[in-house]
């Protein structure tokens, strides 16, 4: 969470609302915020921090874990028209990447603005894919693998 604070400004340039959820009260995100992620970065959290005590909003993202009564760790990049376009949920021990959120990000915005597609690993200014007949069996001929890298 405090590397999307980090990057809160970028992602705000790109018109993203950040939101984090989880099961922990809000007494408990108030004291985390003071007592640990305002010393990670500056200022703290800057987005909501919202209590999903129950887990009812887990469960309809699929994270609650009615077992344990916590949220498992994900994130999900919802557009406009508020249909989820992309989820990624990991183990707890393994943390998230937020420049692979923001690739993320721009290629969505990309893909929703031209309606071209973006191959893997795809950057703004590289090649994009013009879907249609045309291009079935001549992908090759468009986009190479280094070009995911």
């Amino acid at each position: 969470m405090s590397a999307v604070a980090a990057k809160y400004d970028e992602l705000q340039a790109l018109d993203v609302q950040v939101l984090s959820v989880s099961t922990d009260s809000h007494f408990t995100h108030k004291i985390w915020q003071e007592q640990e992620l305002s010393k990670m970065v500056e200022g703290g959290v800057p987005f909501p921090m919202l209590s999903d005590s129950g887990g009812r909003i887990g469960s309809i993202y699929g994270v609650y874990d009615e077992e344990a009564g916590v949220d498992i760790r994900g994130r999900f990049l919802i557009d406009p028209d508020g249909v989820i376009q992309a989820m990624e949920v990991l183990t707890p021990p393994v943390g998230r990447n937020v420049a692979e959120l923001i690739r993320q990000v721009k290629a969505f915005q990309h893909v929703r603005a031209t309606g071209e597609a973006t191959p893997s690993g795809w950057q703004p200014g590289r090649t994009t894919l013009k879907p249609g007949p045309e291009l079935v069996g001549k992908v090759w001929e468009v986009w190479k693998t280094d070009e995911a890298f």
